[in-house]
């Protein structure tokens, strides 16, 4: 096959791909805010959600922040939002992780905290973006009720975009969900021996 010919079929395939894609951008025409859930045993999952809140930012769009289990070390993410977007509303449970507190009661009355911080960011319209990193251990642990936390992002203002994040959730948080975002892992440095890296893991 000559090089006229491979040029041709690619524009052929293009062009063709291009019809379908613009069919359906055509056929989304549902203006609203959009629930994602970023989930897996992948990395990924809060580097995805922060991506998503630096692209909001870029439109002026107002954002809240709050992290379930987080809080106990400092992450990259912490320290940018704090330094220069003092506009984002951000808030970490600041236990750190449950297998290290071993604390369920104590753990509990940290998520229904943090819990009462979240709620009312997805019930105020002025927020375009709210990102609940973590959420899903809350319901994996059944430290906050199932059923709470989905009528809140059921019932959020029709403008308003939310991120869940975390390993799990279930299939009920599925449900309500319009995305749903599965990171497999495949291979980790961790495994290998290779420390969590600055910048890159925290």
């Amino acid at each position: 096959m000559t090089t006229t010919d491979k040029d041709a079929r690619h524009k052929s395939a293009m062009q063709k791909q291009k019809v379908n894609v613009d069919a359906a951008i055509a056929a989304a025409d549902t203006e609203r805010g959009i629930a994602l859930l970023l989930t897996g045993d992948g990395k990924g999952k809060s580097s995805s959600a922060f991506g998503m809140v630096m692209r909001a930012l870029g439109y002026d769009q107002k954002v809240g922040v709050v992290q379930f289990i987080k809080g106990e070390q400092l992450s990259g993410e912490e320290i940018y939002l704090k330094e220069h977007c003092p506009q984002v509303d951000f808030y970490q449970m600041g236990t750190g992780f449950t297998w290290d507190t071993q604390d369920r009661s104590a753990d509990m009355a940290a998520a229904r905290r943090t819990w009462e911080r979240a709620r009312p960011m997805l019930e105020d319209a002025s927020f375009d973006l709210v990102v609940l990193d973590e959420l899903t251990y809350m319901i994996a642990f059944k430290y906050l009720p199932e059923e709470e936390i989905i009528d809140a992002i059921r019932q959020r203002p029709p403008g308003q975009s939310v991120v869940v994040t975390g390993r799990g959730g279930g299939k009920a948080l599925q449900g309500v969900m319009d995305t749903v975002s599965e990171v497999k892992e495949i291979k980790h440095a961790y495994r290998a021996g290779i420390k969590a890296r600055r910048g890159v893991d925290y």
